[in-house]
């Protein structure tokens, strides 16, 4: 059974940095796509960013140059980070880890990041 474990939202002010960690356990290849999207109070889900298999990098308009995602195969299984640099205000949401393999998506259940001084 694929199992997504997201860790690290939390509360910080403007400027400051937080560090997105999910953990994917119960698969035994690489996913095509690993990544993050968000989604604030009364907006729709949006991506933020994405890597492929071949650790191709995809980021929203927004994130680019602050954001950088990364995946590692540990013991723990496939893990994926998001850093957050620079955050802002509107970067605010619920932040999903999405896997998708063999074109099965799946969902973490999300983890809340607050930017506000």
């Amino acid at each position: 059974q694929v199992q997504l474990a997201e860790s690290g939202g939390g509360l910080v002010q403007p400027g400051g940095s937080l560090r997105l960690r999910c953990v994917v356990s119960g698969i035994l290849r690489l996913p095509n796509t690993m990544g993050w999207y968000r989604q604030a109070p009364g907006k729709q889900r949006e991506l933020v960013a994405t890597m492929t298999g071949n650790s191709a990098t995809n980021y929203a308009d927004s994130v680019k140059g602050r954001f950088a995602i990364s995946r590692v195969l540990d013991n723990a299984g496939y893990t994926v980070y998001l850093q957050m640099d620079t955050l802002k205000p509107d970067d605010t949401a619920v932040y999903y880890c999405h896997v998708n393999i063999v074109r099965n998506d799946y969902w973490g259940q999300g983890t809340q990041v607050t930017v506000s001084s």
